[in-house]
C-alpha cells in the first residue's frame, strides 16, 4: 500500500520482469563461459583429464545456448519497442523538441544530485529510453559478430541441420567482418576474423560497463527521488508523488 501522498504507478509488465531477468541471468552464463572461451582460467585446475571432461565444449555450449535465449528475447523486446501495448519505447527516443528537453532535465538532475527535477518520474524518461536502446544495439551487435565466429568454424559449408544453417548465417553476419576491420584499423589487410574476435571481447567491456551504471542508476533515483525505483524490476511498479 502507498504511503500518504503517494501513489502507486506501474512500470514494467510481468513480461518485462520476466524479460529482464533471463537476460540478467544470461549474461552472467555469457560473461562467464565467453571469458573461458577466450582464456581457460580453470581446466588445469581439475584433476581429470580435461579430454574426459570436455571442458571447452561445454562452456561452447552454454554459451551458445544463452546466446539463442539472448536471440528469443531480442526479437521480443524489438516488437515491444514498436508495438507495446504498455508501452512504446520509440516514442521516446525520437528527437523531438519535448524528448530533447527532457533527457537534458534527467541529466541536470543526474549531476545535480536532485538540485533540480523539471520532469515527470512517473514514466519512461528519454534518458533512460535511450540508454536501454544503447544496451540494446550493443546486445545486436554481439549477437550478429558471435554467430559469425560460429559459423566460421563451419568451414566445410555442412552442419547437423544441413548446408542452409551455413549459408544463411553468412548471409546475416559476413558484413560485420569489414565493419570489425574498420573498427580495429586494419582495413588494409584485407578481411581478418580476428578482428571480429577483438571487437567481440571489447564490446563485451561495454556491456559490463553499461549494467553497472544501470546498477548504480537505478539505486541513486532510489536514494535521492525516494519513489521506490529499484522495486520495479521486482514487483513492476512505483510510488510517485501526488
Amino acid at each position: 500500500m502507498a504511503k500518504a501522498g503517494y501513489k502507486k504507478v506501474e512500470r514494467m509488465t510481468g513480461a518485462m520482469r520476466i524479460i529482464h531477468w533471463v537476460n540478467f541471468f544470461s549474461m552472467i552464463v555469457a560473461i562467464a563461459t565467453g571469458l573461458y572461451i577466450g582464456h581457460p582460467y580453470y581446466e588445469t585446475l581439475i584433476a581429470q583429464p580435461a579430454v574426459d571432461k570436455y571442458v571447452m565444449a561445454w562452456n561452447r555450449w552454454g554459451h551458445f545456448m544463452v546466446a539463442i535465449i539472448f536471440d528469443v528475447t531480442s526479437i521480443i523486446v524489438a516488437y515491444l519497442y514498436f508495438f507495446s501495448r504498455f508501452e512504446k519505447t520509440y516514442k521516446k527516443v525520437l528527437p523531438t523538441g519535448k524528448n530533447i528537453k527532457e533527457f537534458f532535465a534527467v541529466f541536470i538532475n543526474l549531476i545535480t544530485l536532485n538540485r533540480s527535477k523539471k520532469f515527470d518520474s512517473s514514466h519512461l524518461d528519454s534518458f533512460n529510453a535511450i540508454y536501454f536502446t544503447i544496451f540494446h544495439l550493443l546486445l545486436a551487435w554481439m549477437l550478429f559478430t558471435g554467430l559469425q565466429l560460429y559459423v566460421h568454424g563451419l568451414e566445410s559449408g555442412e552442419s547437423s541441420i544441413g548446408t542452409w544453417w551455413p549459408w544463411m548465417l553468412h548471409i546475416a553476419t559476413d558484413w560485420t567482418v569489414p565493419v570489425s576491420n574498420w573498427i580495429m584499423g586494419s582495413t588494409a589487410t584485407g578481411a581478418n576474423i580476428m578482428d571480429v574476435r577483438k571487437v567481440h571481447h571489447i564490446t563485451m567491456w561495454f556491456i559490463i560497463i553499461w549494467v553497472m551504471f544501470h546498477i548504480y542508476y537505478q539505486v541513486w533515483r532510489t536514494i535521492y527521488w525516494q519513489e521506490g525505483d529499484i522495486s520495479i524490476a521486482f514487483g513492476g511498479s512505483k510510488y510517485v508523488k501526488k
